[in-house]
């Protein structure tokens, strides 16, 4: 899956976690599943823990994180998302 496809799972919602970029509308924020990779939980473990998580999801988190740590532009992808979820 492109970074594109990837980066269009996570969404903003400003109604979910006061507008923090979250995982395909859920109530799972990308900086939780961050956090917990931080914490050394592997992916496994984290997509036991919500069943409907998928890898590519922890995927988009790690290209999110990545494009925001390298400054990169992200805003774009995350707008076209807002806009269609409206």
């Amino acid at each position: 899956m492109d970074e594109t496809a990837l980066l269009n799972r996570i969404t903003v919602n400003p109604n979910i976690f006061g507008g923090k970029p979250i995982i395909r509308g859920r109530r799972l924020a990308v900086e939780h599943v961050l956090g917990m990779l931080a914490a050394g939980d592997p992916a496994d473990l984290i997509l036991q823990g919500y069943p409907w998580l998928e890898p590519e999801d922890i995927q988009a988190c790690l290209v999110y994180a990545r494009r925001v740590v390298g400054r990169e532009r992200v805003e774009p992808a995350i707008a076209a998302v807002m806009e269609s979820n409206s």
